[in-house]
């Protein structure tokens, strides 16, 4: 069986067989599946009236466990993005109720980002219409599969030096 990035391929091998196309192999395919992926969350996410910004800094914050509260900085960590887009995914959520900023007990000069009552509704009603789309885009792969392109992916990733930086509570 071969695919889109197969014919890449064999036209890349007879136009310029001097090359080593095979990188292409792997980019070309997680390249396509990006775009499923981003297609099919997107979907799901307009069903309960998110975006994937907004449903990661959620899901950063129901994750933190009790009291759901994480700091600017550490949401910047988790979704790997800029103090900027952090400012305007917080604005968005906060107008929509979905999200408090206050100063922070502990430190006045700090904030603290709260996960509403209503975040939290809408984060665990989203939350397993996402996984299910996840689970439908991996239809195709047996579990043992799964659990290999997994390690793979992570193995990769962490080559890359996409590490966790702790503590995500600063």
């Amino acid at each position: 069986m071969e695919d889109a990035v197969d014919l890449i391929l064999a036209q890349w091998a007879r136009e310029r067989p001097d090359l080593d196309c095979s990188p292409m192999g792997v980019i070309g395919r997680i390249t396509q599946l990006q775009r499923e992926v981003h297609l099919a969350q997107r979907a799901t996410f307009a069903r309960h009236g998110l975006d994937a910004p907004s449903f990661d800094v959620l899901a950063a914050l129901r994750r933190a466990g009790r009291p759901y509260q994480l700091t600017p900085t550490a949401l910047m960590r988790t979704a790997l993005v800029t103090s900027g887009a952090i400012t305007q995914r917080l604005d968005r959520l906060e107008e929509r109720g979905l999200i408090t900023r206050e100063r922070s007990a502990a430190d006045g000069r700090a904030v603290v980002v709260t996960l509403t009552d209503a975040g939290r509704a809408a984060l665990d009603a989203a939350l397993p219409d996402h996984l299910e789309t996840e689970r439908r885009l991996l239809d195709a792969l047996p579990s043992d599969d799964r659990e290999q392109l997994a390690a793979l992916l992570r193995r990769l990733l962490v080559g890359l030096g996409r590490v966790p930086q702790e503590p995500y509570q600063s």
